[in-house]
């Protein structure tokens, strides 16, 4: 949390963070610096392995080129400074997967080379490190930048420097070409190079990451949406029902001569129960509606059947769409909620045509079976793009697939939703009966 969040001081809050990273700093310098961890140079995504092939080339020819360096400089070439000379060419192979390795391979290899070369190199080589040496050195460097922290990079660069400065200073019998500083300024602007490329890819990975995280958050946060607005529609169908039990149970005793005292106590718990459901139904849904500003120009408005269906496509081919409809088996009253929940289903799915396919020919199909409701909307390949879509869309009330898919599940139904063979696109949903049980 911010200091300033926390109410703290902003100098305060700073310190205390500055003062926690340097207690940390011991410990993030010995994990990264005493550590053998792979950690492979990951492929490009625009040249692929080839920046690895490169880096190998680079290491073969700065050997080749490091030992005809020395051999100009000494009388005799010997093995030791030929073996050291492979030995840092192969640490800039290594630091392809092993960075920090690498980095003690390559320093220790420059530490020793001076120490065996010493007595035998003149002044015309640079010293105390060759010219190829720095450039094997350099790229050690960048490669280690890229893969470590800051302050990891910047104490490696302080221990290479130290270590070209006290061999520098280490008297010897002969006359050498000393340039510390040459070398030092490329191995800083490696040090430099890599640690800025790592801290902006590091930026780019966090931020995807919180893209994703906002992604799901909003994901999250429709469903939520479309799941309230549900739960507000259903709201009348529910209170119509508890309405007529209520009623019921009051004038049933009417309906019965001489009830007895038994059945008018039970029928009046049962209009009781029935009157405390409808309030803490209204206090839910009060909840509800409480951060939908439209919902109280909706909230006595009477919830759609199907028997509104032609007036919705009345609608929709007055905007423009042609609409073609078709009923199989026996119409006949369905439960409310699933009368409502098809109407909410077949009126995304014409906004949807509208809004993605404009211009293409859509058909509406709905099948009373013995064990539910089924319903095909499908429409052909746009006739124009979706960008030029004339006249008023039919607005959807909900979000899209996301509602559809919410209604039907809520009813234990099924829906499958994409494009077909021909370029359009095809719902079908299929709403039982009977919702499931709990627990079943």
């Amino acid at each position: 949390m911010d200091p300033i969040d926390r109410g703290e001081p902003v100098g305060d809050g700073y310190g205390r963070a500055l003062a926690g990273a340097l207690r940390r700093a011991p410990g993030t310098l010995r994990r990264g610096l005493w550590t053998t961890a792979r950690d492979p140079l990951p492929r490009q995504t625009w040249f692929g392995w080839l920046p690895h092939g490169h880096l190998v080339l680079l290491a073969l020819v700065c050997a080749a080129a490091n030992l005809a360096e020395y051999d100009r400089a000494m009388t005799v070439l010997t093995p030791p400074v030929q073996l050291l000379v492979l030995v840092q060419a192969a640490a800039l192979v290594l630091a392809l997967s092993r960075p920090v390795p690498a980095w003690w391979l390559s320093t220790l290899s420059l530490v020793l080379t001076t120490e065996v070369a010493d007595a035998a190199v003149g002044p015309d080589m640079l010293w105390p490190w060759s010219v190829w040496g720095i450039v094997v050195h350099t790229f050690v460097v960048l490669l280690l930048a890229l893969r470590v922290p800051p302050l990891v990079t910047g104490v490696t660069l302080l221990l290479t420097v130290l270590a070209g400065l006290g061999r520098a200073a280490v008297p010897s019998g002969l006359v050498h070409n000393e340039e510390v500083a040459g070398g030092a300024l490329a191995f800083a602007i490696a040090a430099v190079v890599g640690a800025s490329l790592r801290l902006s890819r590091v930026a780019r990975n966090k931020l995807v990451e919180q893209e994703v995280l906002t992604a799901e958050e909003r994901a999250m946060r429709t469903v939520l949406e479309e799941r309230g607005r549900i739960a507000r529609e259903l709201h009348d169908v529910v209170a119509h029902h508890m309405s007529v039990i209520s009623i019921q149970a009051q004038v049933a005793p009417h309906l019965v001569e001489n009830p007895s005292e038994e059945l008018r106590e039970n029928l009046a718990g049962i209009r009781q129960n029935a009157v405390e459901a409808l309030t803490e139904l209204r206090r839910v849904l009060g909840v509800l509606r409480a951060e939908d500003p439209a919902a109280d120009s909706v909230r006595h408005t009477p919830q759609p059947t199907l028997d509104r269906l032609d007036e919705l496509l009345d609608n929709v081919r007055a905007a423009g769409l042609s609409v073609d409809v078709a009923t199989s088996g026996e119409r006949r009253r369905l439960s409310p909620g699933v009368e409502l929940s098809a109407y909410r289903i077949v009126q995304e799915a014409l906004s949807n045509a509208m809004r993605h396919a404009p211009g293409a020919p859509v058909r509406v199909e709905t099948g009373y079976r013995a064990g539910g409701l089924t319903l095909r909307i499908a429409n052909a390949r746009a006739a124009r793009p979706a960008d030029i879509v004339p006249g008023p869309l039919s607005p959807g009330l909900g979000h899209g697939l996301l509602g559809m898919r919410e209604r039907t599940a809520m009813l234990g139904g099924e829906l499958a939703a994409g494009p077909t063979a021909d370029g359009g696109y095809e719902v079908t949903a299929t709403l039982p009966l009977d919702s499931p049980k709990d627990g079943t």
